[in-house]
Protein backbone atom coordinates (compact mmCIF):
# COMPACT_ATOMS: atom_id res chain seq x y z
CA UNK A 1 0.00 0.00 0.00
CA UNK A 2 1.18 3.53 -0.74
CA UNK A 3 2.25 5.54 2.29
CA UNK A 4 -0.20 8.39 1.63
CA UNK A 5 -3.12 5.96 1.29
CA UNK A 6 -2.15 4.22 4.54
CA UNK A 7 -1.94 7.56 6.34
CA UNK A 8 -5.29 8.75 4.98
CA UNK A 9 -7.07 5.55 5.96
CA UNK A 10 -5.49 5.21 9.40
CA UNK A 11 -5.71 8.88 10.43
CA UNK A 12 -8.86 10.10 8.68
CA UNK A 13 -7.02 13.05 7.09
CA UNK A 14 -7.24 13.69 3.37
CA UNK A 15 -4.28 12.81 1.16
CA UNK A 16 -3.76 16.53 0.60
CA UNK A 17 -3.47 17.07 4.36
CA UNK A 18 -1.17 14.07 4.65
CA UNK A 19 1.23 15.56 2.07
CA UNK A 20 1.29 18.84 4.02
CA UNK A 21 2.18 16.91 7.17
CA UNK A 22 4.98 15.13 5.33
CA UNK A 23 6.42 18.41 4.10
CA UNK A 24 6.26 19.71 7.67
CA UNK A 25 8.25 16.70 8.91
CA UNK A 26 5.37 15.36 11.01
CA UNK A 27 5.46 11.87 9.47
CA UNK A 28 8.19 9.33 10.15
CA UNK A 29 8.80 5.94 8.58
CA UNK A 30 10.90 3.59 10.71
CA UNK A 31 12.27 6.57 12.67
CA UNK A 32 13.16 8.67 9.62
CA UNK A 33 11.22 11.62 8.24
CA UNK A 34 9.05 10.45 5.33
CA UNK A 35 8.87 12.82 2.37
CA UNK A 36 7.71 10.58 -0.49
CA UNK A 37 3.93 9.96 -0.39
CA UNK A 38 4.11 7.35 -3.17
CA UNK A 39 6.50 4.98 -1.39
CA UNK A 40 5.08 1.52 -0.77
CA UNK A 41 5.15 0.21 2.77
CA UNK A 42 5.08 -3.28 4.27
CA UNK A 43 3.40 -4.74 7.34
CA UNK A 44 6.68 -4.50 9.25
CA UNK A 45 7.12 -0.74 8.75
CA UNK A 46 6.45 1.62 11.66
CA UNK A 47 4.70 4.84 10.65
CA UNK A 48 4.24 7.65 13.17
CA UNK A 49 2.31 10.92 13.12
CA UNK A 50 3.81 13.47 15.53
CA UNK A 51 5.63 10.61 17.22
CA UNK A 52 2.50 8.49 17.71
CA UNK A 53 2.44 5.10 15.92
CA UNK A 54 -0.45 4.57 13.52
CA UNK A 55 -2.23 1.25 13.26
CA UNK A 56 -2.98 -0.34 9.91
CA UNK A 57 -6.65 0.29 9.06
CA UNK A 58 -8.89 -2.75 9.11
CA UNK A 59 -11.36 -3.52 6.35
CA UNK A 60 -14.84 -2.08 6.79
CA UNK A 61 -18.09 -3.85 5.91
CA UNK A 62 -21.33 -1.87 6.15
CA UNK A 63 -25.00 -2.36 5.42
CA UNK A 64 -26.90 0.75 4.36
CA UNK A 65 -30.67 1.25 4.22
CA UNK A 66 -30.86 3.13 0.93
CA UNK A 67 -33.71 5.64 0.69
CA UNK A 68 -35.56 6.60 -2.47
CA UNK A 69 -33.90 9.43 -4.38
CA UNK A 70 -30.38 8.28 -3.45
CA UNK A 71 -28.03 6.79 -6.07
CA UNK A 72 -25.48 3.99 -5.81
CA UNK A 73 -22.58 6.01 -7.14
CA UNK A 74 -19.36 7.54 -5.84
CA UNK A 75 -20.37 10.91 -7.26
CA UNK A 76 -23.49 12.44 -8.78
CA UNK A 77 -24.29 16.03 -9.66
CA UNK A 78 -28.06 15.63 -9.26
CA UNK A 79 -28.77 13.20 -6.42
CA UNK A 80 -27.25 12.38 -3.03
CA UNK A 81 -25.19 9.20 -3.10
CA UNK A 82 -25.15 6.18 -0.81
CA UNK A 83 -21.61 7.12 0.20
CA UNK A 84 -22.77 10.59 1.27
CA UNK A 85 -24.85 8.87 3.97
CA UNK A 86 -21.71 7.53 5.65
CA UNK A 87 -20.06 9.47 8.45
CA UNK A 88 -16.76 7.65 7.95
CA UNK A 89 -13.17 8.64 7.06
CA UNK A 90 -12.57 8.42 3.31
CA UNK A 91 -16.15 7.30 2.69
CA UNK A 92 -15.88 8.49 -0.92
CA UNK A 93 -13.25 5.82 -1.58
CA UNK A 94 -15.38 2.89 -0.37
CA UNK A 95 -16.80 0.27 -2.75
CA UNK A 96 -20.54 -0.09 -3.37
CA UNK A 97 -21.36 -3.78 -3.89
CA UNK A 98 -23.83 -3.58 -6.76
CA UNK A 99 -26.51 -1.05 -7.61
CA UNK A 100 -30.09 -0.11 -6.85
CA UNK A 101 -32.16 2.23 -9.02
CA UNK A 102 -32.70 5.77 -7.74
CA UNK A 103 -36.34 5.00 -6.85
CA UNK A 104 -35.58 1.63 -5.23
CA UNK A 105 -35.12 1.31 -1.47
CA UNK A 106 -33.39 -1.29 0.64
CA UNK A 107 -30.17 -3.09 1.39
CA UNK A 108 -26.89 -1.88 -0.07
CA UNK A 109 -23.52 -3.30 1.03
CA UNK A 110 -20.46 -1.05 1.16
CA UNK A 111 -16.88 -2.09 1.92
CA UNK A 112 -13.19 -1.28 1.62
CA UNK A 113 -12.46 -4.91 0.70
CA UNK A 114 -12.32 -5.28 -3.07
CA UNK A 115 -12.15 -9.08 -3.07
CA UNK A 116 -15.18 -9.33 -0.79
CA UNK A 117 -17.11 -6.94 -3.03
CA UNK A 118 -16.19 -8.99 -6.11
CA UNK A 119 -17.46 -12.13 -4.39
CA UNK A 120 -20.89 -10.50 -4.07
CA UNK A 121 -21.12 -8.91 -7.50
CA UNK A 122 -19.49 -11.57 -9.70
CA UNK A 123 -22.19 -13.58 -11.58
CA UNK A 124 -20.19 -16.81 -11.22
CA UNK A 125 -20.83 -16.87 -7.46
CA UNK A 126 -24.62 -16.65 -8.00
CA UNK A 127 -25.26 -14.59 -4.89
CA UNK A 128 -29.02 -14.33 -4.46
CA UNK A 129 -30.67 -10.91 -4.13
CA UNK A 130 -34.17 -10.79 -2.66
CA UNK A 131 -36.66 -8.07 -3.62
CA UNK A 132 -40.15 -7.13 -2.49
CA UNK A 133 -42.28 -5.90 -5.38
CA UNK A 134 -45.55 -4.00 -5.64
CA UNK A 135 -47.17 -4.00 -9.07
CA UNK A 136 -49.74 -1.92 -10.93
CA UNK A 137 -51.79 -4.94 -12.02
CA UNK A 138 -52.58 -8.32 -10.46
CA UNK A 139 -49.81 -10.89 -10.77
CA UNK A 140 -50.99 -14.04 -12.61
CA UNK A 141 -50.13 -17.45 -11.19
CA UNK A 142 -48.39 -18.52 -14.40
CA UNK A 143 -45.79 -15.79 -13.77
CA UNK A 144 -44.12 -18.16 -11.29
CA UNK A 145 -43.29 -20.64 -14.07
CA UNK A 146 -42.28 -17.87 -16.46
CA UNK A 147 -39.77 -16.45 -13.99
CA UNK A 148 -38.43 -19.95 -13.32
CA UNK A 149 -38.05 -20.69 -17.04
CA UNK A 150 -36.47 -17.32 -17.84
CA UNK A 151 -37.81 -14.33 -19.73
CA UNK A 152 -36.73 -12.58 -22.90
CA UNK A 153 -36.10 -8.92 -22.06
CA UNK A 154 -36.45 -6.13 -24.60
CA UNK A 155 -33.33 -5.70 -26.76
CA UNK A 156 -31.50 -8.64 -25.16
CA UNK A 157 -30.52 -11.84 -26.98
CA UNK A 158 -30.66 -14.28 -24.05
CA UNK A 159 -33.28 -15.28 -21.53
CA UNK A 160 -32.84 -14.31 -17.92
CA UNK A 161 -31.48 -16.98 -15.62
CA UNK A 162 -34.07 -18.87 -13.56
CA UNK A 163 -35.54 -16.64 -10.87
CA UNK A 164 -37.83 -17.49 -7.99
CA UNK A 165 -41.15 -15.63 -7.80
CA UNK A 166 -43.32 -15.96 -4.69
CA UNK A 167 -46.72 -14.31 -5.02
CA UNK A 168 -47.68 -12.73 -1.69
CA UNK A 169 -50.96 -11.11 -2.76
CA UNK A 170 -52.61 -9.93 -5.98
CA UNK A 171 -50.25 -6.96 -6.24
CA UNK A 172 -47.24 -8.09 -4.15
CA UNK A 173 -44.45 -10.59 -4.70
CA UNK A 174 -40.99 -11.58 -3.55
CA UNK A 175 -38.36 -12.16 -6.24
CA UNK A 176 -34.98 -13.88 -5.88
CA UNK A 177 -32.38 -13.17 -8.59
CA UNK A 178 -28.86 -14.50 -9.06
CA UNK A 179 -27.92 -12.03 -11.79
CA UNK A 180 -28.04 -8.27 -12.04
CA UNK A 181 -29.03 -6.98 -15.44
CA UNK A 182 -29.98 -3.34 -15.92
CA UNK A 183 -33.39 -2.63 -14.26
CA UNK A 184 -33.89 -6.40 -14.28
CA UNK A 185 -36.85 -6.80 -11.90
CA UNK A 186 -38.79 -3.98 -13.58
CA UNK A 187 -38.03 -5.36 -17.05
CA UNK A 188 -39.04 -8.90 -16.07
CA UNK A 189 -42.45 -7.70 -14.93
CA UNK A 190 -42.72 -5.58 -18.07
CA UNK A 191 -42.07 -8.76 -20.08
CA UNK A 192 -45.23 -10.31 -18.60
CA UNK A 193 -47.25 -7.16 -19.21
CA UNK A 194 -47.09 -5.64 -15.74
CA UNK A 195 -45.45 -2.62 -14.16
CA UNK A 196 -43.45 -2.34 -10.94
CA UNK A 197 -44.79 0.47 -8.74
CA UNK A 198 -42.48 -0.07 -5.78
CA UNK A 199 -39.25 -2.05 -5.36
CA UNK A 200 -37.35 -2.83 -2.17
CA UNK A 201 -34.30 -5.08 -1.65
CA UNK A 202 -34.39 -6.92 1.65
CA UNK A 203 -31.55 -9.44 1.37
CA UNK A 204 -28.21 -10.17 -0.35
CA UNK A 205 -26.97 -13.73 0.08
CA UNK A 206 -27.48 -14.54 3.76
CA UNK A 207 -27.36 -10.87 4.81
CA UNK A 208 -30.76 -9.42 5.75
CA UNK A 209 -31.51 -5.72 6.04
CA UNK A 210 -31.60 -4.93 9.76
CA UNK A 211 -35.14 -4.16 10.96
CA UNK A 212 -33.71 -1.62 13.42
CA UNK A 213 -32.24 0.57 10.69
CA UNK A 214 -34.21 3.57 9.49
CA UNK A 215 -34.02 4.95 5.94
CA UNK A 216 -30.57 6.45 5.38
CA UNK A 217 -28.99 4.71 8.38
CA UNK A 218 -26.20 2.13 8.33
CA UNK A 219 -24.25 -0.21 10.60
CA UNK A 220 -21.18 -2.44 10.52
CA UNK A 221 -21.76 -6.02 9.51
CA UNK A 222 -21.20 -8.70 12.11
CA UNK A 223 -18.33 -11.14 11.64
CA UNK A 224 -20.89 -13.84 10.84
CA UNK A 225 -22.48 -11.68 8.14
CA UNK A 226 -19.11 -10.88 6.59
CA UNK A 227 -18.07 -14.55 6.54
CA UNK A 228 -21.41 -15.71 5.12
CA UNK A 229 -20.33 -14.36 1.73
CA UNK A 230 -17.71 -17.12 1.55
CA UNK A 231 -20.08 -19.86 2.68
Amino acid sequence: MRLDKFLAQSSGFSRKDVRKMMRAGEITLNGEEARDPSIHISDDDIICLDGMPLQAPGERYLMVFKPEGCVCSNDDSTHPTVLSLLDEPRADEMIICGRLDVDTTGLVLVTTDGQWAHRITSPKHKTGKVYLVETADPIPQDAVEKFETGLMLHNEPFRTKPAKLEILSDFEARVVLTEGRYHQVKRMFAAIGNKVERLHREQIGEILLDDFLELGEYRDLTEEEVNSVYG
